[in-house]
């Protein structure tokens, strides 16, 4: 598949610290496909170890097909409901699946899957919400700014699923985040540059993995993986401004791929109904 820096940039290291990876199905492997109207359970734990269930119901920007994995139907990737990260103290659930497209003369162009893990402990949080729609969550960017802030683990799951060379997806990251930091400290400058070292002079394949992994709101790990699941970090970022100004981009008010936001606020309202 050509690249897709030749269309335009606009689409959008530290030691190694390793944790138990759980089994891992490639999004090229072909599984069947389920009927994107079933609903799915989630077991969901809570601190006193009892467990209660959501069915989050499939849409356009969700999918489900089995208890181990949930496709996203535009781009038809597989993400594993639940995952143990590098540098994560406990697996991690999946709360909504998204992608992110580009128009480029009237043609819309698929750039890349994303879901959004987070710490089931989460829902401690949320009790303020509880009986809301989908739709006030939808508009209500506090839930979003304490699911940021709660000192919980969630971790962004970039799978790309064209060719894209490095400094031009670095290029898209950039000018997409850029704004959102009004002015930067030299903290954040270190933050950036460390960031962009990543991706500069790397061609990202289809299929590669990028992970974003929120630790606490001023430290994200980074991890860049062509095959599979990652086993190290690349890099670490600690600068709050850039780290959230990661996390408002994909669930702020203006996100680049309103499919996963909306995906994430329905199973949320689910949940707390």
């Amino acid at each position: 598949m050509a690249a897709i820096g030749a269309i335009s940039p606009s689409i959008w290291h530290s030691s190694p610290t390793k944790c138990r990876i759980t089994s891992y199905v490639s999004p090229r492997k072909e599984l069947k496909t389920g009927n994107p109207s079933l609903l799915s359970t989630f077991s969901i734990q809570k601190q006193s170890n009892l467990h209660s269930h959501f069915s989050l119901k499939a849409s356009a920007s969700s999918s489900v097909e089995s208890t181990e994995y949930a496709e996203e139907p535009a781009t038809k990737v597989k993400f594993q409901r639940s995952l143990s990260l590098p540098g994560c103290s406990t697996s991690l659930s999946l709360f909504g699946t998204g992608y992110r497209e580009k128009v480029f003369a009237i043609i819309g162009v698929k750039v890349y899957a994303a879901g959004l893990y987070v710490n089931q402990s989460i829902f401690t949080k949320l009790d303020a919400w509880k009986g809301r729609s989908a739709a006030d969550l939808q508009q209500d960017s506090s839930i979003f700014d304490t699911i940021f802030q709660a000192p919980v683990e969630k971790s962004l799951l970039i799978v790309l699923v064209r060719d894209v060379d490095g400094k031009t997806f670095w290029d898209a990251l950039d000018e997409a985040i850029s704004p959102r930091i009004k002015s930067p400290t030299p903290l954040d400058s270190t933050a950036l540059s460390l960031f962009r070292s990543i991706f500069q002079g790397k061609s990202l394949n289809k299929d590669t993995f990028i992970f974003l992994t929120w630790l606490d709101s001023a430290k994200m790990l980074v991890s860049v993986s062509s095959d599979g699941l990652p086993s190290t970090v690349d890099a670490t970022i600690e600068s709050t401004n850039v780290t959230y100004a990661l996390f408002d981009l994909f669930l702020g008010s203006d996100p680049v791929s309103p499919t996963l936001k909306a995906s994430v606020t329905s199973g949320l309202a689910q949940f707390l109904t």
